[in-house]
């Protein structure tokens, strides 16, 4: 199988008083010519955020930004018009489109810890979306749950013709990829899983582009996304 394996001590490492966070792909401070996104993915920020602290009030255009909380519980706020908390085990989906202003707080006296994903969107100066879903793989593991996708009747619609899923895999279960689209790149978030002839461990990603499985070495949870 032809595939890339991106280790996780390659990714960036910022920590910077109350953030600390790891970032897969050339983001803010962290600049690194080889990892500047895959096909429409742009940013997966591996983020853990202090208590009381967060992401002020600040602007994106033309960005199709999603946010898994893994523990702890952020506050989200918007210019339209949108006020939450995002708990662990919920995902939140904001189309960018032609600008928004948003912030998100750790109001807690725990820290949070959350991945920030931005995906390049295919229709540029649409109208700005929210979209917030609870899915735990968790609670159905060993299956594939997809987030987000560009049909109508997805649990989330994304503005770019490429499925985001995840799955909580028990050891030694298996599932497998078969891609709607041309490239596959699969982020283990915790745990130990095997993709062919690759072994890959939390906080690395492999880049392929095969149909094939994976199986965990140990209780995994990932992130697939099928990209084009």
């Amino acid at each position: 199988m032809n595939a890339y394996l991106h280790r996780s001590e390659n990714r960036g490492h910022v920590q910077a008083g109350w953030l600390d966070t790891r970032h897969s792909f050339s983001f803010g401070q962290w600049y690194d010519p080889k990892y500047m996104g895959v096909s429409a993915l742009r940013v997966i920020n591996d983020d853990r955020i202090a208590a009381h602290n967060g992401f002020g009030t600040h602007s994106h255009d033309n960005m199709e930004i999603l946010t898994c909380v893994l523990s702890g519980t952020i506050f989200h706020r918007d210019s339209m018009g949108n006020e939450g908390q995002i708990h662990a085990g919920e995902w939140q989906l904001m189309s960018a489109g032609h600008g928004v202003q948003h912030s998100e707080i750790n109001n807690h006296d725990e820290p949070v810890h959350l991945l920030q994903i931005w995906i390049h969107p295919n229709i540029k100066n649409a109208e700005p979306n929210y979209q917030q879903i609870s899915l735990d793989p968790g609670k159905h593991p060993d299956q594939w749950h997809l987030i987000a996708g560009p049909e109508a009747n997805a649990p989330m619609h994304i503005r770019q013709d490429a499925e985001v899923k995840t799955a909580v895999l028990q050891k030694d279960a298996s599932l497998e990829i078969a891609a709607k689209h041309k490239i596959n790149y699969v982020h283990v978030i915790e745990g130990c899983v095997q993709i062919g002839e690759y072994t890959v461990n939390a906080g690395d990603a492999l880049v392929f582009e095969a149909e094939t499985e994976v199986k965990a070495l140990a209780d995994s949870r990932m992130i697939w996304f099928d990209l084009p």
